[in-house]
């Protein structure tokens, strides 16, 4: 018998620890959250998102939220963006090549810009869950200086706790067609050196949402 096989043996003989211990039946949030009403929650992830240095400027229609992504994109002639079936915003791609503006390779790291939708939006903590996938590239939202995000608000909901119900309840499809699932929590930022805190060391300097109704 191997080393191996000897410990592997030995750990399985050993009892499982906190035999005595029920698991538990219910779970505390770890950010709770009273009023979940639609309008409550929409002001709630307005304010941790502009808390955690994220820029939200809300839209009242698809044609408010085109203008304000070609303001941003500004004089740049290229930006990453996800597929444009999947941003929830009808004619974005067209009304960024009518004003020359050319959606690069996804990997294209010379790009300032990069344009994606969030798969949700966690009202307690200002966050966004996006998800990798075919037409989704995880790389827009990582390489360019800026990250502008389309957001529809009827995607913000409570708490991650309450995102991770809706993919049990979907038998976790989510993690099952997903090459990555990421949640973002304001611009990419450390003070890992010398407690200086550097803006954009791995990835967007800024990250600015557009809610759309």
């Amino acid at each position: 018998m191997s080393s191996r096989d000897r410990i592997l043996k030995k750990l399985r003989r050993a009892q499982s620890p906190f035999t005595e211990v029920s698991p538990p039946t219910q779970h505390q949030p770890m950010t709770p959250i009273d009023d979940t009403s639609p309008a409550a929650l929409r002001a709630r992830f307005i304010t941790e998102a502009q808390a955690i240095s994220m820029t939200v400027t809300e839209c009242e229609n698809d044609t408010a939220a085109i203008n304000a992504v070609c303001d941003l994109v500004g004089a740049d002639q290229k930006v990453l963006s996800w597929d444009a079936d999947r941003i929830p915003l009808a004619g974005l791609h067209t009304a960024l090549n009518d004003a020359g503006v050319q959606v690069a390779a996804h990997d294209d790291s010379d790009v300032r810009v990069g344009i994606t939708g969030a798969d949700a939006a966690l009202a307690a903590t200002g966050s966004l869950v996006l998800m990798s996938g075919p037409g989704q590239y995880r790389t827009v939202s990582l390489l360019p200086d800026l990250h502008i995000v389309i957001l529809k608000a009827d995607r913000i909901i409570p708490t991650l706790e309450s995102w991770f119900a809706a993919q049990r309840a979907d038998d976790l499809t989510a993690f099952r067609v997903s090459s990555n699932i990421t949640l973002v929590s304001g611009p990419s930022k450390t003070a890992d050196i010398a407690q200086e805190l550097i803006k954009g060391a791995h990835g967007p300097r800024a990250v600015h949402i557009l809610l759309v109704d």
